[in-house]
C-alpha cells in the first residue's frame, strides 16, 4: 500500500505541468468547421466517443484525447487548455465533457471562459455525492491486491446498470475492449481528484451557453436531478433528458450528438 502511493506521487511529481506535448495525450483530430473537444469520462481514453465523431464532424473540427494519469484537477485543466490551443485555428471551441469529464469541462469553463464557445455537460455533476462512495472505491483499489485485469470482469457483470437497455452487445464488447486501456494509477487518481471537486457555489459564474444532457435511466448518478440543479443556476442553461438511457450511452446506436448539438445550436441562429 505506502509503495504504492510512493510511486504514484513519484509519478505525479515528474508528469506534473508538462505541456501537452510531453506526455502521450493522443490527440486526434477529424472533420471542418468550428473547434470541437470531447472531454473522456473515468476511463481517460477518448475512445469511447468512436460513435459520435463522424456525426460531428459533419459540421465540426472535432478532436479527442487522452488524460493524463498522475494528475490534478489543476492540471488537467491545463491540459484541456493546451488541447483548444492545439486544435482550435482560433483558439476557441466548444467542450463537451462526459461524466468525470463533465467535471474536468466545468472547471475549465471557470478557470479560461474566453475560448470556450459553447459547453456540453453530459451525465455529470457539480459535485459527486455520496461521498463514501468514492472513499470505498479508491480503498478497494488501493488496498486488494487483485490483478488489474479483474475490472473488465466487473465491467461485464455491471454492463446491464451501467449501458442503455439500446446498447448492443457488440458495442458493449467493444467498450469492454477499450476500457481494458485504462490503469489502476490513472482510476484511482482520478477517484481522488473527485473528492476534492465542488464547484456548486460558482456555477453561477459561468458565461458561455451551456447544454446538460442527461439519461433519465443512470444508475451510477443522479443526473437528471443534477443536470437541473445545475441549469438552475447557470444563465440560459438547457437540459435535455435522455429517455431510456443508461449512465454509458454514447455507444448507443441511437444516440446522435451531431444532430442533438445541431438542434440546440439551431435555437441561438
Amino acid at each position: 500500500m505506502r509503495d504504492f502511493h510512493a510511486t504514484l506521487q513519484a509519478i505525479s511529481a515528474l508528469r506534473r505541468h508538462l505541456p501537452i506535448h510531453m506526455y502521450d495525450a493522443c490527440v486526434r483530430t477529424t472533420g471542418a468547421g468550428p473547434s470541437l473537444v470531447l472531454v473522456p469520462g473515468m476511463d481517460g481514453t477518448g475512445k469511447l466517443f468512436y460513435r459520435q465523431v463522424r456525426s460531428l464532424a459533419r459540421r465540426h473540427r472535432v478532436a479527442t484525447y487522452t488524460l493524463r494519469e498522475a494528475a490534478t484537477m489543476e492540471d488537467l485543466v491545463t491540459d484541456l487548455a493546451d488541447v483548444i490551443r492545439t486544435v482550435a485555428p482560433d483558439r476557441r471551441a466548444t467542450v463537451v465533457g462526459e461524466s468525470f469529464g463533465g467535471a474536468v469541462a466545468l472547471s475549465f469553463a471557470l478557470a479560461h471562459p474566453e475560448p470556450l464557445e459553447r459547453l456540453v455537460i453530459l451525465n455529470s455533476f457539480p459535485r459527486f455525492l455520496p461521498q463514501y462512495r468514492l472513499r470505498l472505491a479508491a480503498w478497494v483499489l488501493a488496498a486488494i491486491p487483485f490483478p488489474w485485469q479483474a475490472m473488465t470482469a466487473v465491467r461485464r457483470l455491471t454492463a446491464s446498470r451501467l449501458h442503455s437497455r439500446y446498447t448492443h452487445a457488440r458495442e458493449i464488447r467493444r467498450f469492454l475492449v477499450l476500457t481494458a486501456r485504462t490503469t489502476r494509477v490513472g482510476y484511482l487518481q482520478r477517484l481522488r481528484i473527485l473528492r476534492d471537486y465542488d464547484v456548486r457555489h460558482r456555477l453561477g459564474e459561468i458565461r458561455a451557453p451551456t447544454l446538460f444532457l442527461a439519461s433519465d435511466r443512470d444508475h451510477l448518478v443522479p443526473s437528471v436531478d443534477q443536470a437541473r440543479y445545475m441549469a438552475a443556476r447557470i444563465p440560459g442553461a438547457t437540459v435535455r433528458v435522455l429517455e431510456g438511457h443508461g449512465h454509458i450511452c454514447l455507444i448507443a446506436p441511437n444516440i446522435d450528438l451531431g444532430q442533438i448539438l445541431q438542434e440546440w445550436t439551431g435555437r441561438y441562429s
